[in-house]
């Protein structure tokens, strides 16, 4: 993480919900995950309407735990006013691969996940990256793609852990 990134500010737009309305982009903060936010991480992985039915069993016993906190680059985008958890990344450097990126479904379409790629993409070129690979879920292919990420290959299917084969993408960092 760049000196100084943590607690960072961003642009004026719309991401979350707090009391019936969406807080300005500006009040979305993106920060280094600690440990304590171990539970409220898993429980968006195992929540998330975008991993329902055939998908359920591959995150139905995921965890992310203080140990995967500590050891990765997790970030969290939050709700800068309540703390509330709006979605969150994380980098692997070695070799370069976004291992998880999850937004709330309450969050969905307010650009949180946007605002995450634009962090990812800070890090890694931070971190002397070029690109970022992306073995994405498939229904978030498009997301992925809208952000800038090129298609360069598919995954093959791994039974029993993964029933389905997924698109390998590349975010290049430029």
């Amino acid at each position: 993480m760049e000196p100084g990134s943590a607690g960072r500010r961003r642009e004026p737009g719309s991401a979350g919900r707090r009391r019936g309305r969406s807080p300005r982009r500006a009040d979305v903060v993106i920060r280094r995950a600690v440990a304590r936010d171990a539970a409220r991480l898993t429980r968006l992985v195992r929540t998330s309407r975008a991993y329902e039915g055939p998908y359920a069993p591959m995150v139905a016993g995921y965890r992310v735990g203080p140990d995967y906190i500590e050891v990765h680059r997790v970030f969290v985008a939050a709700d800068g006013a309540t703390g509330q958890v709006l979605g969150f990344y994380a980098l692997l450097l070695d070799p370069p691969e976004l291992d998880l990126m999850f937004v709330a479904d309450a969050a969905q379409g307010l650009g949180i996940g946007r605002l995450l790629a634009e962090h990812l993409r800070e890090e890694a070129r931070g971190a002397g990256l070029t690109g970022v690979r992306i073995v994405s879920h498939p229904p978030a292919e498009g997301f992925y793609r809208s952000i800038g990420a090129e298609p360069v290959g598919t995954v093959l299917a791994r039974p029993p852990a993964v029933m389905w084969d997924r698109p390998e993408l590349l975010l290049r960092t430029g």
